[in-house]
């Protein structure tokens, strides 16, 4: 919980000119930066921060709407608000096919995955155009939430052709790495990279604001053979990842 004595009226008196709630707004902001308030650290209810300020609970609200919006605080329902973690940006190549798990290694990146689903179905007329799949076959969905240092980066659903993968459930950490034990590791893809906002369902697994710019990830991926073995959708957070592309001059 917040450092004693943080809140008072004469502290927020004390933040200058300016409405009553960018005065507050500016004292949650300098105990943020300065590590009064630490990441991952609950604030009071917005209750006891007007008790404690004099504020009205309007003002109060405003005030960390604003910090909400602006990333410095992550609302978690029934749980509170609390101080957001810094997000550290990575950079990924366009130019290397890896897993999520590899590229987060290279970077000395701890990670981690919150399985959303894990199951083999029928699958759906997208699948079936890219996966090149007739009715009677099935395919592998797997949905996680990945996660490098404890934050959330991106939401990966992935489709695999189920006669490579008849039991998702024994992915427990690479997709790619579980693929080549099977002989099945893709050796080329092709990604298309678009601009969206997250949904509120994609919003509360990335702690982020609904509407936030994300980047949206088609992935299509095939084997040595030519035959394509996978159809990954995936939604990145905005302000976490940079894709880094290459090119060269072509020669006159």
């Amino acid at each position: 919980m917040a450092a004693p004595g943080l809140f008072s009226a004469h502290k927020v008196a004390s933040m200058g000119a300016g409405p009553l709630y960018m005065r507050l707004q500016r004292l949650l902001e300098d105990a943020i930066s300065s590590g009064i308030l630490k990441e991952g650290e609950a604030l009071p209810t917005e209750r006891d921060i007007a008790e404690l300020t004099d504020l009205s609970r309007v003002t109060v609200r405003r005030a960390v709407d604003d910090l909400v919006r602006q990333g410095r605080l992550i609302r978690r329902h029934g749980s509170g608000t609390f101080v957001a973690p810094t997000v550290s940006r990575v950079e990924q190549s366009l130019s290397l096919l890896t897993s999520f798990t590899e590229d987060m290694a290279r970077r000395g990146l701890s990670s981690r995955s919150e399985w959303l689903e894990r199951m083999v179905a029928a699958p759906s007329p997208d699948e079936m155009m890219v996966l090149g799949l007739s009715m009677g076959d099935t395919v592998a969905r797997l949905e996680r939430l990945r996660i490098a240092d404890d934050v959330p980066m991106a939401i990966e659903r992935a489709s695999i052709i189920g006669s490579f993968l008849p039991d998702p459930a024994s992915v427990t950490d690479s997709l790619y790495d579980a693929l080549g034990k099977r002989s099945a590791r893709p050796c080329r893809a092709t990604q298309r990279i678009s601009a969206r906002n997250v949904d509120e369902r994609e919003a509360s697994l990335l702690q982020v604001i609904p509407g936030e710019a994300a980047l949206y990830i088609e992935r299509v991926s095939y084997l040595p053979n030519g035959r394509v073995i996978e159809f990954t959708r995936s939604v990145y957070r905005g302000d976490a990842y940079d894709f880094v592309a290459e090119l060269k001059i072509p020669e006159r």
